[in-house]
């Protein structure tokens, strides 16, 4: 493993569609705090965090996706999409998990950061502030550029199997 920063997440999505080509909704979340307040276009993400090297990388996507949403990780097979690099530098790896998830159920985690920035003032806010079922076509104007090839390579995947599959 590189020397450089790592984060894992998970990608819930179900299927959609019928006869036909079948297709994908993915749920994403809205970065929370005062940075991404206000924003839309490139602020939403797959649930993620990062991790050091003595965790591994599906540990650390079971353990942000908890924490970022104050869920269970629901039960199916998880689908590796692979790797992308963020313009950050940062490697993010991801999995899909095929699964229903009501948003109004999430409880989300916080984050602790002073704010006014020198103000000495310590808030906390939401790690993702909101979720929300997208299509790819509505994700790829919401999560930041470094994502959008997961939803890709999902609904790829996806049509390409007729249905989702671990050996697909």
């Amino acid at each position: 493993m590189s020397a450089g920063r790592r984060s894992a997440g998970l990608l819930l999505f179900r299927t959609t569609g019928t006869g036909g080509e079948r297709d994908v909704e993915v749920l994403i979340g809205h970065m929370g705090g005062p940075f991404w307040a206000g924003r839309e276009a490139a602020a939403w993400s797959v649930p993620k965090g990062e991790y050091g090297p003595g965790e591994e990388p599906a540990a650390a996507a079971r353990r942000e996706f908890e924490e970022e949403l104050g869920l269970p990780v629901p039960e199916g097979a998880w689908l590796p999409l692979g790797e992308s690099r963020q313009r950050s530098g940062k490697t993010v790896t991801v999995w899909a998990v095929e699964a229903e998830l009501d948003v109004a159920a999430v409880v989300p985690g916080t984050f602790t950061m002073e704010w006014p920035r020198g103000s000495g003032v310590q808030q906390e806010f939401p790690e993702m502030d909101r979720f929300a079922w997208c299509t790819p076509e509505e994700a790829d104007g919401l999560l930041i550029a470094g994502q959008r090839i997961f939803v890709k390579r999902l609904r790829d995947r996806v049509r390409a199997a007729g249905s989702p599959s671990p050996e697909a």
